[in-house]
């Protein structure tokens, strides 16, 4: 197959990431028109529980995650969950694309923007530019993946296409997974939680090539601390945290644009009314 979408997802006790991840299939097939294939470490399940048909192609392969990590759900309630996303590194081997868009099932396709990106001359697509939705507030978590290191890469988007060059770039990702308390002293990170997001940073660093390319537009995120609590279609609807105010929102909606919804919790609940 020339071009598609990849997907992973692997449910932990409370965050039901398959069931985002077929809502976003019936999104992409509407606004892309591309197959879409689901990696997961149970295959059975998907096909026993869930409307897998919305999947072109479906890619058992095992978690060895030990990671755990902070959910929000809003400002005023979290939980500790095992947190698994140690298979994004393996995207390269294991697409059935020649150019392949890997996205995050928490972020919600909502426009064509990303129709022309399978055509791309660079070998892979980030985003490194990114706002909130509210456009005011500044998360200098997203501009810098310490606060003495380097620049900031999303792995929530990310565009590929099978060359020697995107080869070694994978395998330097897993590398970096592997040796992940190395890297994590190396540059300076806060944590000893394996992210993508850094570890795909770090390869952009160590490679410094110009066949790393820029996503088109801007990065539009909703923080794990606000809430999305409508779907209309392609607009979405989120109570924001207010700077400052603990458990305070104000409402602010999005129409026909592409969002990560950063909230697992609420963006369940929505899919699950719909």
């Amino acid at each position: 197959m020339r071009k598609g979408v990849l997907l992973f997802a692997n449910n932990n006790s409370q965050v039901d990431y398959i069931k985002q991840a077929c809502y976003l299939a019936k999104k992409i097939k509407k606004h892309l028109k591309v197959p879409v294939s689901l990696v997961t470490s149970d295959r059975s399940r998907v096909t026993d529980f869930y409307p897998y048909e919305v999947f072109d192609k479906i890619i058992e392969k095992r978690s060895n995650n030990k990671f755990s990590k902070r959910y929000n759900d809003g400002a005023l309630s979290h939980k500790k969950l095992e947190f698994n996303n140690d298979l994004r590194p393996l995207a390269y081997e294991l697409t059935p694309y020649d150019t392949t868009l890997i996205l995050d099932t928490d972020y919600i396709i909502c426009n064509d923007l990303f129709k022309d990106v399978f055509d791309t001359t660079k070998d892979i697509l980030l985003y490194k530019d990114s706002t909130d939705i509210t456009l005011h507030r500044n998360f200098t978590e997203f501009k810098r993946i310490s606060d003495t290191s380097i620049d900031f890469y999303w792995a929530t988007c990310v565009v590929f296409k099978k060359t020697e060059f995107t080869k070694m770039f994978f395998e330097l990702i897993e590398h970096i997974r592997q040796e992940w308390n190395h890297y994590a002293n190396l540059y300076q990170l806060n944590t000893r939680i394996y992210r993508n997001d850094y570890s795909f940073s770090i390869a952009v660093d160590i490679l410094k090539s110009d066949n790393i390319g820029l996503m088109p537009g801007t990065m539009l995120y909703s923080t794990d601390k606000d809430v999305l609590f409508k779907i209309e279609d392609d607009k979405l609807k989120f109570l924001v945290e207010k700077k400052d105010r603990l458990g305070q929102y104000t409402a602010v909606y999005t129409h026909k644009q592409n969002v990560h919804v950063m909230n697992k919790f609420s963006l369940n609940r929505m899919i699950g009314e719909m």
